[in-house]
């Protein structure tokens, strides 16, 4: 006879869980609380769902921070290239962006999930939508079922085993509301601190001014370092996009930075400090002596005008008045009386443009949460409990995280798979 699987959240992590699960023969219904599956993935890339990552699957543990060894096995049985070639079947293909990131070529993260979908139905997968969980049954140390209430109406249902992939704190409005995590503590589970990861950062006092000042300025090709100020040590350096916004920072290698960030010792005190600080190279391309160059071949070309007229060709609009100010230079100076010295200035200005850091966003605006259901009572060749028998877990409810780049995803594919087969 069929094993009568229930698999609880239809993101990324339940959906691929419950594919696994049919495919292995088992009889699934995936009960998920919301109106429609996939909520978080229609938003992921913004819009466009960064699927996985291009790199070896052996280089995925290094993108991964938090917990990253226990995923050996899962991302083992499920690679970024098992999960390219079953959306291929489905007919979606997909292609490499910046930074190895892999998107669907329609840029359309509802392909990916109408794809899921068609998986799903093909593997006879019964979905239940508007159905909230509200308690698993166990008798004896062993799953037997579950409460749940659909579309308003209370049941009990018979289960043999029960995947629990209900997405951790992030992004709330897709149904992540962390009542995955009072299932597991009903049952004994331990749920490790809770924390925002790849989130924004906000800006201290004057620097906040100044990030309102350059709200909506997105800078290309430049490098980061976020800096310890109290011992002169760099926390995390990187290279790519980043965005002012009306309360600090973000983009992707802000996001990645507050993920290094966070497990940063002492790092709620040292940002009430005002010691963590954000370094940005605007010019990264160029040494300190190229750039020196190329502003006095800037400044001869236009000896004659104003300072404050000058930096057109090196800097993006919004730019302009910061630098001005925050260099030093008298504006109203004609080009050719700057000093070398002023120049100097300029130029370390130009690559160490600083921002404090006050601290981060809160967790709802997070992509994903740090912290979940401890690693220490899931078996990580399976992904079933330690604690309860048949009882199992996929995605981000487990603590488990990683950068930007297609590493959370990834993770919900792999670990989905493992807990559903």
């Amino acid at each position: 006879m069929k094993k009568n699987i229930a698999v609880i959240g239809g993101g990324a992590a339940g959906m691929m869980a419950a594919y696994a699960a049919a495919k292995s023969g088992a009889q699934v219904t995936l009960y998920e609380k919301n109106e429609k599956l996939g909520k978080k993935i229609y938003i992921t890339g913004k819009g466009r769902c960064n699927i996985t990552s291009s790199l070896p699957i052996e280089e995925f543990i290094q993108n991964v921070p938090g917990n990253g060894m226990f995923l050996y096995s899962s991302f083992n049985n499920f690679t970024n290239q098992d999960i390219i070639e079953l959306l291929k079947k489905e007919g979606l293909h997909v292609k490499e962006e910046r930074g190895r990131r892999v998107f669907p070529t329609t840029d359309n993260a509802k392909d990916v999930l109408n794809a899921l979908i068609k998986l799903l139905k093909k593997a006879n997968v019964q979905i239940k939508t508007n159905a909230k969980v509200e308690k698993i049954l166990v008798q004896d140390g062993k799953v037997t079922g579950l409460q749940a209430n659909i579309n308003g109406q209370k049941q009990t249902i018979n289960a043999d085993k029960i995947i629990l992939a209900t997405g951790g704190k992030s992004y709330p409005v897709t149904g992540s509301t962390g009542d995955g995590y009072e299932l597991a503590k009903q049952l004994g589970h331990t749920i490790t601190t809770i924390k925002p990861s790849l989130i924004p950062l906000t800006a201290k006092r004057e620097d906040l001014e100044l990030c309102k000042e350059l709200q909506g300025l997105s800078l290309i090709n430049v490098s980061i370092k976020l800096i310890d100020t109290s011992k002169n040590k760099v926390i995390y350096e990187d290279f790519g996009e980043m965005l002012f916004t009306h309360w600090g920072v973000s983009g992707p290698i802000i996001l990645s930075g507050s993920a290094h960030l966070l497990r940063y010792k002492n790092v709620e005190e040292l940002l009430s400090k005002g010691q963590i600080e954000l370094s940005i190279n605007l010019k990264p391309a160029l040494t300190a002596e190229k750039l020196e160059n190329r502003l006095l071949r800037d400044f001869e070309a236009q000896k004659n005008k104003e300072y404050k007229n000058s930096l057109n060709d090196l800097l993006p609009k919004k730019l302009i008045e910061p630098i001005i100010r925050l260099s030093g230079i008298d504006r109203e100076k004609q080009v050719n009386s700057i000093t070398k010295q002023e120049r100097k200035n300029l130029v370390s200005l130009l690559q160490d443009f600083r921002i404090k850091i006050s601290g981060f966003r809160p967790i709802e605006e997070a992509i994903v949460t740090s912290g979940g259901i401890s690693t220490k009572e899931i078996n990580p060749k399976t992904m079933e409990s330690k604690i309860v028998h048949g009882l199992y877990f996929a995605g981000e409810i487990i603590d488990v995280d990683a950068y930007t780049g297609g590493f959370n995803l990834q993770i919900a594919w792999s670990t989905g798979y493992t807990a559903g087969m």
